[in-house]
């Protein structure tokens, strides 16, 4: 089959790999039909996240149609339309009783490695370097799937593929977001970062009852894209603005209730020292996770205010404000999302027809093209917001 793999720091490829096979009784295999680049694929196209071997395949948002099925799976049968949680979780552990699936003792083959870079182990993730798991991504023409019976859900046919696809990732993940942001009725939110996950963050957050959303970002298309479907009060960054600044006479003083970081490791410094900082690490092939959108949440969130973290982090995060966190008593919340506790939920809010998940694509393309669609994305030309790719 035909795959999108992973060959070095910026250097992914169309190449033939053999077919996915059943390999437990409670595996699936589907042939792809949708499949997404999100955000945190840019963190591996650019060398942040360790343990990826060349030869990988990539992708983590992805659905299709179930083509063979393992002997123990009881919910699937040939010919299902399916969507799959990026994360993989057994179903049975401590954590997963606890529906804090992301945070699964028992998905990961390569528990060693996942504690010597976090601590612990988590959950597997498809297409996401070896440490969660060296699972193959749906970046390809097929997948196999495991512990079938606890992570995926029936399409029904009611829906196309576009308003299903992201339930596998970024719709689960803004709304956690929101969620995590323990937003009350008439509260103001402001999200850093309008690309995808932002974007749901922000449909999110008007469900949870937010009198006041402001987003944040220096990409016109996305804080345009915002404006057009979630009716938002925007930032537009550039060299000269304080956020914090701005914010405050937004607010009288106050800052937001909730901040929302759905920018993560690669964010981009305001001034021209966090610029030639950044330039920098990347001549020297230096990883990095910047703070700059963390350090201007920490200084802006209202005092005992919550800052919720979809953002990806790795490594390190050097240079936060941490005394004025601690002092201002304000109450962090993050994690990979828990994707299975959604899935259902959300799906029956895309049919009531209270969001429709596909407002947010702007380029679609075949799986051949992932390379040039991965450049489109990275350098957000075309005013690329989300790519989606089809075998």
């Amino acid at each position: 089959m035909k795959a999108l793999v992973w060959h070095g720091r910026n250097d992914v490829r169309i190449d033939t790999v053999p077919d996915p096979e059943i390999k437990e009784a409670n595996d699936i295999i589907i042939k792809i039909t949708s499949t997404a680049i999100c955000g945190s694929d840019l963190h591996i196209l650019d060398g942040l996240v360790p343990t990826m071997k060349k030869g990988d395949i990539l992708g983590h948002e992805f659905m299709g149609e179930v083509v063979e099925v393992g002997s123990s799976v009881q919910k699937f049968k040939k010919g299902d339309r399916v969507v799959v949680p990026f994360t993989i979780a057994c179903g049975h552990c401590e954590y997963c009783h606890d529906t804090l699936f992301s945070l699964c003792d028992n998905s990961n083959p390569n528990p060693d490695l996942a504690r010597a870079n976090l601590g612990h182990s988590i959950s597997g993730i498809f297409g996401y370097s070896h440490m969660l798991g060296g699972f193959d991504g749906g970046q390809a023409e097929y997948v196999r799937v495991p512990y079938a019976d606890v992570g995926p859900v029936k399409v029904p046919e009611s829906l196309h593929d576009d308003q299903a696809l992201f339930l596998s990732d970024i719709f689960p993940t803004g709304y956690m977001a929101a969620e995590n942001a323990n937003i009350s009725r008439g509260d103001t939110v402001a999200v850093w970062g309008c690309g995808p996950v932002g974007q749901f963050a922000i449909q999110s957050a008007w469900m949870l009852g937010a009198k006041r959303v402001i987003a944040i970002d220096n990409v016109p298309e996305r804080l345009a894209l915002a404006q057009q479907y979630s009716a938002v009060e925007v930032i537009k960054t550039t060299d000269r603005d304080d956020v914090y600044e701005i914010l405050m006479e937004m607010t009288n003083g106050k800052g937001p209730d909730s901040c929302i970081d759905a920018v993560g490791a690669e964010a981009h410094g305001d001034t021209m020292i966090g610029k030639v900082i950044d330039k920098t690490k990347e001549v020297l092939q230096l990883p990095m996770s910047r703070p700059y959108v963390l350090q201007q949440i920490i200084m802006s969130c209202k005092k005992a205010g919550t800052v919720s973290i979809p953002g990806v982090y790795v490594g390190m995060v050097n240079e936060l404000p941490f005394g004025a966190a601690m002092n201002k008593a304000l109450n962090f919340k993050m994690g990979q999302t828990h994707v299975q506790r959604y899935l259902k939920p959300l799906l029956q809010k895309i049919e009531e027809g209270l969001i429709d998940p596909s407002f947010i694509i702007t380029h679609r393309m075949k799986l051949a093209d992932a390379p040039k669609a991965y450049e489109l994305f990275k350098h957000k030309k075309d005013n690329c917001v989300k790519v989606v790719l089809t075998p």
